[in-house]
């Protein structure tokens, strides 16, 4: 039975289980944090297959930062989850017409055998001579990561060197695959017009470049200067230089979407005017595409234009990069949430209410947000990914 209500953020009409939100802050978390991953490691590539050495200094920091954050990608899904053991059973009972199921499958063969084979590859002269250098636990650690392997001879290390560019190579449709099947699975549910468009795993698949060059480069000055380490400019203006290419091709996607809905202006398209112009008013207009989109943009586009002292270049680079993860952040809430908040019959919306001190509460995305940056100065710890002799300043 439908209701018609102002009550409890509901107007309108609307079916009972149209009101409260099935996906909530940690469905948007979801695709945010894989968006990171799959990002850093595009951002590595650039130096291991493509050959662009001015990227080289955040080349091993990218993989870690792709590590620690691939490990905690699955938690959101997992606390969501009512019975989250159950998750193991898409392994031992692989359902092929489920996409989400076949996740499972991308996410092991990205973070076991594309990640982790070459972050060892890349690092294992260091394990070896770090397993050679240490004492106590360490030692014992290091020992156990060299899996047995401790020739380092030149010609075992350029073996190690072509196995990981082939490796790399196979990890970049790889990482598409695992941001972009994201897109693919609310691209393909035809019920909702706010996702139903072929653009969507094309959108989310550029917006996580773009989130996890703008990452990067934020970690490598943060993790440089915290070294007392002289920050390479020759790299950092690299990485904003194709930060600001893929940003203009994820903006001008979501623009082509956003022009194509205005032109066909189906029967859905009132119902999803509305909501932007009031519901999603402060998220997307304000917080995605002024604040997230535009500002960063135009940041990005002066240091390509105009010749700008390195000081101010480093302070519009962190503007830039911290407002870019706040508007890719705020896509996807428009996505998820925004695609909840209308009734299937474009006649009813609602809100979307967060609790905080719950299992799908804010403090928990909070807390899962702030975990990947945890792991990943326990991995700079564990394998340092500069020099250990430190440049002059």
């Amino acid at each position: 039975m439908a209701m018609e209500s102002i009550i409890n953020g509901v107007q309108g009409f609307m079916y009972p289980n149209e009101v409260e939100l099935q996906w909530s802050i940690l469905i948007v978390l979801y695709p945010f944090i894989t968006g990171l991953v799959a990002g850093a490691f595009i951002l590595a590539s650039l130096e291991r297959v493509f050959r662009v050495e001015e990227v080289k200094p955040t080349y091993r920091l990218a993989l870690l930062t792709a590590l620690a954050f691939m490990l905690v990608a699955p938690l959101p899904l997992q606390l969501h989850l009512g019975h989250p053991e159950r998750s193991f059973e898409m392994f031992l009972t692989p359902h092929k017409s489920s996409a989400m199921a076949m996740f499972g499958f991308v996410y092991l063969w990205y973070l076991m055998i594309v990640l982790v084979i070459e972050i060892w590859l890349d690092f294992r002269k260091d394990i070896v001579l770090l397993s050679q250098t240490t004492t106590g636990p360490l030692r014992l650690l290091y020992k156990a990561m060299t899996l047995g392997s401790d020739n380092i001879s030149p010609r075992s290390l350029q073996i190690d060197d072509k196995t990981g560019y082939i490796i790399t190579v196979i990890g970049i449709p790889s990482a598409f695959l695992l941001h972009g099947y994201v897109g693919f699975i609310f691209g393909s549910v035809k019920a909702n017009p706010w996702w139903s468009t072929p653009l969507m795993p094309i959108v989310f698949l550029f917006s996580a470049m773009v989130s996890g060059i703008a990452l990067v480069m934020l970690m490598y000055m943060v993790t440089t200067k915290w070294n007392n380490r002289k920050i390479d400019m020759r790299c950092v203006d690299t990485i904003a230089r194709y930060l600001f290419y893929a940003f203009v091709i994820d903006f001008s996607l979501e623009m082509l979407d956003l022009i194509h809905r205005i032109y066909e202006s189906d029967e859905s398209f009132k119902s999803l005017d509305f909501m932007v112009h009031t519901k999603l008013f402060v998220s997307q207009i304000v917080i995605q595409i002024i604040f997230g989109t535009c500002i960063p943009l135009a940041l990005l586009a002066s240091t390509q234009l105009f010749r700008i002292a390195e000081g101010t270049r480093k302070l519009m680079y962190s503007v830039a990069g911290v407002l870019t993860l706040i508007g890719i952040f705020a896509m996807r809430w428009n996505v998820v949430i925004g695609g909840q908040l209308f009734s299937k019959s474009f006649l009813g919306y609602t809100t979307y209410k967060m609790e905080f001190a719950t299992r799908e509460g804010s403090l928990t995305a909070i807390v899962l947000t702030i975990l990947p940056f945890f792991i990943l100065w326990a991995l700079i710890k564990l394998l340092p990914p500069w020099p250990q002799t430190k440049p002059s300043t």
